[in-house]
């Protein structure tokens, strides 16, 4: 008889079998189990297996997730297989019910590929059935049963199949398939016949992974541990609270900031989507963890909330004489200033209405614009805030950061409003002219709508993110010049202009002033150093002869630094009396000396009045003529404006020369180089037109001009004379430096007469309308 198996006739194993690669993980024998075939080429192998004996070989490729694998991709032992039931699927695909039978070995490749053909020799379970192989098939089932046991991985069918399988080689195979363990291990039990080393090799896997278990359990345990304990603060600290309500004590912090935005936010008043938004966040509040990160935002932005000044406001006395008394006391002249403030009350008054203002200030630096906003809110009796936006380059800095950045903070107009604490305050935004721009956004877009009385009633702070309404501030802005303040922003604006001072402006404010505070500065007694008249004088033509004041109280500082010095050593004794005479014995040499405009004018020279942003200044003009080619050449670091105006004036003169006994070649035998010194000093603009012609004419005729004699005004090229602008501050630069002559265009006749009395008296204007009337009076 022989000793191997009776094999049942319907299921006789044939010798070739079709393939179906497996890409998971490999299927042992002895399984009844489902196959979704992914591939077409799959479910053509399954048709002609199906229509021949239903026997199907199941081996694993080499590299998981293969496609279109040839025989070449796959391991040589797999697992014969037949198909009970094939299923079609409504979306085309094909499922198989297969039960698997025994191993196979691949004897030779009859098709490499679609489908593989294999001709397959079965291996059989080697066994010896001895003492040890029981031990350890129980081993087996012990140690899978303690695996098993509270792991809802492992159902109750599989438990009850693992204990009614009697074979120790199926066993084996039964475990290996449920195992958790890496698909190159699970081939390696395939491909061993030899059932007590098969089972060896699965004991240390059951072994490793009950060790993982061990460990997951111990993690697991660890876990539930803090839960618990966090449960038990939770219920203790719940018990706490319960004791402190019932003794009338603040639960936690957290509950006693709740409370405090709770009353906070009930006292402001709030209305529609601001109080719909604030509740919200105070209920987001109370139920956040107080060590989330989130919580800490959240309570920031409820403190700005219930510190911003949204209904309160400062009671403000609108008495016209007691506001025009106060900026006397504080300011000397600015008429224009003080006049357009004191209407601005007067419809205050009369109309009840508290909507703001917006003003810019224009002038020099040093002419008292920042101490305007601080005389305008007293006068006023409002709070004052200043900050300044020179340099500012970063949008966020006025309208603030969104929440969702770390650190993000609301923009300036916000933080002034928190820390003024009323909704009506005198707002100084210095240096608008100073803003910058980046990558970061445009701070002066950003200032359209805060100094738009339109849209700031309702202005969002990106941090806020709620309509505040801040048409009630007073805004002050102030600037050195108009030129680099966007046209949009400078529209939303009223300019008033800050002219420069002249001397005796200086010596008024400096004795009402400047002395008092100075004195006190150097730690001197308030009558400690007198001056006399023609002292104040020389120190403002002398050694401040700027438009504003700064130079002037530089210039008392050191005075009186050395006065204290002095003093101290036993030199002078207080109260000291100084004359003219004795200040360069504190202040050294004149920084500026008469002589040169003074001096006699020679032919080809002529003097011409400029505005700066730093107020009026002089220029002389000089030209010369030399012999050779025809030519014109231009230097002093002129701008292309100003270069085109020569270009004009040498043109008209040329053309006009023949009227002056001038000869044609005058032209084509000379060069004629024009010159306006300082030469490192940039110089623009057209109204030194008709001082670059007078410059010329006089060249070419050999006559110089009159002496004390200055003009300004923009020359056309058919010899008209056209308005200029910064009139005021050029006349004020004119009687600094004692040029008592001016000429200038008709066209400004009503910004001459505007200029104050005191400014004019001593002067002669000659206004003119055509470069023939300059003429007549230059010589």
């Amino acid at each position: 008889m022989s000793d191997h198996p009776i094999i049942p006739a319907d299921q006789v194993l044939p010798p070739r079998l079709f393939v179906i690669p497996l890409n998971g993980k490999p299927i042992f024998p002895g399984i009844l189990t489902p196959l979704a075939l992914p591939s077409q080429a799959d479910a053509d192998t399954v048709e002609k297996t199906v229509a021949g004996d239903s026997f199907i070989g199941l081996i694993l490729t080499r590299t998981e997730g293969a496609e279109n694998p040839s025989a070449e991709d796959l391991f040589t032992v797999g697992t014969a297989a037949k198909i009970v039931r094939k299923i079609n699927l409504p979306d085309g695909g094909v499922n198989v019910f297969i039960t698997t039978l025994k191993r196979f070995k691949v004897k030779r490749v009859l098709n490499p590929s679609n489908p593989v053909t294999v001709a397959v020799q079965y291996i059989e379970d080697e066994i010896v059935d001895t003492p040890e192989l029981k031990a350890l098939m129980r081993a087996l089932i012990s140690e899978m049963k303690q695996i098993s046991e509270g792991n809802p991985l492992f159902s109750e069918e599989m438990r009850l199949s693992m204990v009614n399988i009697d074979h120790p080689g199926k066993i084996a195979d039964f475990i290996t398939s449920i195992l958790n363990i890496d698909r190159a291990e699970q081939q390696g039990i395939l491909e061993t016949p030899d059932v007590r080393k098969r089972m060896e090799q699965v004991l240390v896997f059951i072994t490793k992974e009950r060790e993982l278990l061990r460990i997951q359990k111990r993690i697991q345990e660890q876990i539930n541990e803090k839960i618990t304990k966090s449960q038990r603060d939770f219920f203790l600290k719940e018990q706490l609270k319960a004791v402190k309500a019932e003794l009338g004590m603040a639960v936690d912090a957290k509950s006693s900031e709740y409370q405090r935005f709770r009353e906070a936010v009930d006292k402001l008043g709030l209305a529609g989507e601001v109080k719909e938004q604030v509740e919200q966040e105070l209920e987001k509040f109370s139920l956040m963890d107080a060590n989330s990160s989130e919580f800490i935002v959240t309570r920031n932005y409820l403190e700005t909330i219930v510190t911003l000044p949204w209904n309160a406001e400062s009671t403000e006395s609108v008495d016209l004489a007691k506001a025009k008394e106060i900026l006397d006391d504080d300011h000397y002249g600015l008429d224009d200033v003080k006049e357009r403030i004191l209407e601005y009350l007067a419809v205050r008054k009369l109309k009840k209405d508290t909507k703001g203002s917006i003003l810019c200030l224009v002038g020099p630096p040093g002419v008292g614009k920042t101490s305007v906003g601080k005389s305008v809110a007293r006068a006023l009796g409002r709070v004052f805030f200043r900050f300044s936006v020179g340099g500012m380059r970063d949008e966020a800095e006025i309208k603030g950061h969104r929440r969702t950045y770390v650190g993000a903070m609301p923009g300036k107009i916000i933080q002034g409003l928190k820390i003024v604490k009323v909704r009506n305050p005198v707002f100084m935004i210095d240096e608008i002219d100073k803003l910058g721009v980046s990558f970061q956004g445009d701070p002066s877009s950003a200032l359209l709508e805060v100094l738009d009385p339109e849209q700031n009633v309702a202005f969002r702070d990106h941090y806020l993110d709620l309509p505040f309404d801040i048409s009630h501030i007073l805004f002050i802005a102030t600037a050195n010049t108009l030129d680099t303040i966007p046209a949009p922003l400078v529209d939303r604006m009223e300019v008033i202009r800050l002219s420069g001072y002249i001397d005796s402006e200086k010596t008024a404010i400096a004795r009402r002033y400047l002395i008092p505070r100075s004195l006190e500065r150097a730690g001197l007694p308030k009558a400690g150093v007198r001056y006399d008249a023609g002292a104040l004088a020389a120190i403002a033509d002398g050694y401040a002869r700027e438009a504003g004041l700064r130079a002037f109280e530089k210039a008392l500082d050191r005075i009186h630094r050395k006065v204290a010095r002095r003093s101290l050593l036993g030199e002078v004794k207080l109260p000291l009396a100084l004359k003219k005479a004795d200040l360069e014995g504190y202040l050294g040499k004149p920084v500026f000396l008469d002589e040169e405009l003074l001096r006699e004018l020679k032919p080809g020279m002529a003097v011409g009045l400029a505005w700066t942003p730093l107020g009026g200044a002089v220029l002389e003009i000089e030209a010369v003529a030399n012999p050779g080619k025809e030519g014109f050449r231009l230097t002093g670091k002129l701008g292309e404006v100003m270069q085109e105006s020569a270009n004009i004036a040498y043109t008209w003169v040329r053309h006009m020369a023949g009227r002056f006994d001038v000869p044609p070649e005058f032209w084509e035998k000379n060069s004629i180089h024009l010159h306006v010194p300082a030469g490192s000093t940039p110089k623009d603009g057209p109204s030194a037109g008709i001082t670059l012609a007078s410059a010329l004419l006089s060249l070419v005729r050999g006559r110089a001009l009159r002496k004390g004699l200055a003009m300004t005004g923009e020359l056309s090229l058919v010899g008209r004379v056209l308005p200029i602008g910064g009139l005021k501050e050029k006349v004020i630069a004119a009687r600094r430096n004692r040029l008592k002559t001016l000429i200038i265009p008709e066209g400004n006749r009503r910004d001459m007469e505007e200029i104050p009395e005191h400014v004019r008296e001593g002067l002669t204007f000659h206004l003119v309308s055509t470069m023939d009337e300059v003429i007549g009076l230059i010589f």
